[in-house]
């Protein structure tokens, strides 16, 4: 998984082009590994940011980990910078600081409990522990982001185990997403069930189980778990990019849409670099609300 001699990383199948993504909608795109790019009626969302080839201790060239299998589907410098930056936990895969030195120190940072120390360059960067949420208004657009509470854990050394690890529940007038970071099974996911309106969409990892069942849960048990959210759709992330653990790398996917047989206009994109859309039909009015209050002087 270090030193495998296998070259540079393979191009995704598909690329996205985020200018073409509408601001009355939830649409998005996963561009590797756990980094979503979200447009979330208008207010842009980066979880996770990695982009570079390998991650692990150490500074570009000798970083001491994975390689990439698979390119980012886009660089920072293909998109609009994000209005936030979400980090589901410290582990070199989700938070990497070569990455984030890539955007502008003026962005606000989600993070989790206890790792502010991590990503000191920022200027605002809000910790939450599991149930906490902050409210951000980026060009003043509202967006409410709670902490919710997974099945990993969080050191990113043998010495740090003090440090948090979340998932996020993201919400915007009467829409919800649920960025689940990393996870085993829980049956936490499942007190999302009372939110007044179903949850929209689901992101949620379903790699590098075997033989970590106990810190990352399998595609089927991802999808239990949306089930158990009652979340409308299902995007997958944490697989095809970096080989974390034994099984091939193609059959998190394959699991996955087998797991989806009976419900596949859930499953919005699988592969890295789709553009996934959320269909809107079941609230007819929040893109009229979102246009409404957009508007200047709304």
């Amino acid at each position: 998984m270090i030193f495998d001699g296998r070259g540079a990383p393979a191009r995704p199948a598909a690329r996205p082009d985020p200018t073409n993504w509408s601001d009355l909608g939830i649409t998005g795109s996963c561009l590797g590994h756990s980094t979503v790019l979200l447009n979330f009626f208008g207010v842009t969302l980066l979880t996770d940011p990695v982009f570079s080839k390998r991650v692990g201790p150490g500074f570009a060239p000798f970083v001491l980990g994975p390689k990439r299998y698979l390119r980012p589907a886009l660089q920072p410098v293909d998109f609009s910078p994000p209005d936030v930056i979400i980090l589901s936990h410290a582990h070199f895969d989700h938070l990497d600081t070569a990455s984030l030195r890539k955007f502008s120190r003026d962005t606000p940072v989600v993070t989790a409990r206890a790792t502010r120390d991590l990503i000191r360059r920022f200027r605002t960067v809000h910790e939450l522990d599991w149930g906490q949420s902050v409210t951000l208004a980026p060009r003043g657009k509202p967006i409410r982001i709670t902490a919710l509470e997974v099945a990993h854990w969080g050191a990113r050394t043998i010495r740090d185990e003090h440090r948090g690890y979340n998932g996020y529940l993201l919400e915007r007038g009467d829409r919800s997403v649920v960025f689940a970071g990393d996870t085993a099974y829980t049956p936490a996911f499942a007190r999302l069930r009372d939110l007044p309106q179903p949850l929209d969409l689901m992101l949620m990892p379903i790699a590098a189980y075997d033989p970590w069942i106990r810190a990352h849960c399998s595609p089927e048990q991802a999808a239990a778990m949306a089930e158990a959210a009652g979340a409308r759709t299902f995007v997958p992330i944490h697989h095809e990019t970096f080989k974390l653990s034994a099984e091939p790398m193609d059959q998190p996917a394959r699991r996955l849409r087998a797991a989806f047989t009976h419900a596949v206009h859930r499953l919005l994109a699988v592969s890295v670099g789709e553009t996934f859309s959320v269909p809107l039909s079941g609230h007819a009015n929040s893109a009229a609300t979102f246009s409404a209050a957009t508007r200047p002087g709304a």
